[in-house]
């Protein structure tokens, strides 16, 4: 049976596929604006560090990254050694990557491994990957300890839609279990991890943030590389929640496709969701890019582009064919334009030349970003 002919869109899906299909463009009813220090004011930005990064839940991985059980791949782009890892059962969990003992980092480096117990490199004490204390070497010289009171410090998490999600405080994920229906539709949770990798970004997360939120650039920025696949500045786009999704495909292609037909519209249509505060999934054709945003500084940024692909390659021609796809979107079109444009853009802000961003009403999506921060800021 074709699994992608049996996967269901919902009805936001369908009803922004038909809006494309039918040519109307989300547009706003004026120009607006932000003020330039959003962007570059310190103290600003270590408010939003408080009252977003700090409390709400964010994505910190995609499921792809640990597809098999007992596996753990170490985590420090959120300023903490954290761990990612996926139990016995198939249950993900997001620790510190700090031993009970004496406070050592359990795993180093950047890769995913797998093995059913995690050794502390200096003294040896092991943990399973459901975080659970297993071994101590010379218990004798521990007489009395509680094994069950020196389980790996746990954060609050949930999967869901193919997607790992994090929270620094207690958190009920309802965004998370309302999402995932979107992210099933495409089958994310069974994508293969084909590429990841970090951009250091010198830009405030904002920026990058604003390069996903408005399709006025695309025909510009983007004029050698995807502008050719799509029309100047025809986007739907609505809100679910505090999260923003929208689609771009040809109205002349879609025109003839049955809104019945999920893979036919999958095959003409670019998904996009911006997932408040600050994750960005595109929804390709035939692949996905997720960008995980973790904010360094008021000026800095790292961005974790994973690119997800419906199988592993069969073949080294489908290899051939996805590292270019994977070029162009995450060398090219995210880190040589949108990411240099977010930098450009930093140091212009930063001058003081302006004191406030000018938005077109085909921008009006960076300006929903901004009313959504302000009310998350309080």
């Amino acid at each position: 049976m074709d699994v992608q002919a049996t996967r269901r869109p919902t009805e936001g899906q369908l009803a922004l596929a038909k809006a494309v299909a039918e040519g109307r463009n989300a547009v706003g009813e004026a120009v607006g604006s932000v003020p330039a220090s959003l962007y570059t004011d310190s103290d600003r930005f270590e408010l939003e560090r408080a009252r977003l990064f700090a409390r709400l839940p964010r994505v910190i991985a995609p499921s792809a990254l640990l597809p098999r059980a007992n596996m753990a791949v170490a985590h420090d782009g959120f300023g903490v050694p954290l761990l990612i890892t996926r139990d016995k059962r198939g249950a993900a969990h997001v620790f510190f990557n700090v031993c009970r003992h004496r406070g050592t980092r359990l795993v180093e480096g950047g890769e995913a491994q797998c093995a059913p117990r995690l050794v502390c490199p200096y003294h040896a004490w092991s943990y399973t990957l459901d975080g659970a204390l297993a071994g101590v070497p010379r218990a004798d010289s521990f007489p009395g300890l509680d094994k069950t009171g020196h389980h790996l410090a746990e954060l609050p998490s949930q999967e869901a839609g193919g997607l790992i999600w994090f929270s620094r405080a207690e958190s009920d994920f309802g965004d998370a279990a309302a999402l995932a229906p979107e992210f099933d539709a495409f089958g994310l949770g069974d994508h293969h991890l084909f590429r990841r990798h970090v951009h250091d970004v010198p830009a405030n997360w904002k920026l990058i943030m604003d390069a996903f939120l408005e399709s006025y650039h695309v025909q510009r920025l983007h004029a050698s590389s995807i502008g050719k696949f799509f029309a100047d500045g025809v986007t739907a786009a609505d809100r679910i929640g505090p999260h923003q999704r929208s689609a771009v495909g040809r109205a002349e292609y879609l025109a003839g496709i049955s809104q019945n037909d999920w893979p036919a519209l999958r095959a003409a249509i670019t998904f996009a969701y911006q997932l408040f505060p600050a994750t960005v999934i595109v929804v390709s054709p035939d692949y996905v890019n997720v960008m995980v945003l973790m904010p360094q500084a008021v000026d800095r940024t790292l961005v974790e582009d994973f690119m997800l692909i419906p199988e592993p390659p069969a073949t080294p021609e489908e290899d051939q064919h996805w590292e270019k796809s994977w070029i162009l979107l995450d060398q090219g079109t995210f880190g040589a334009e949108d990411f240099r444009a977010a930098a450009l853009g930093h140091e212009g802000l930063s001058s003081g030349a302006i004191d406030r961003l000018t938005l077109g009403t085909l921008e009006t999506g960076i300006l929903h970003f901004h009313e959504q921060i302000e009310a998350a800021l309080g």
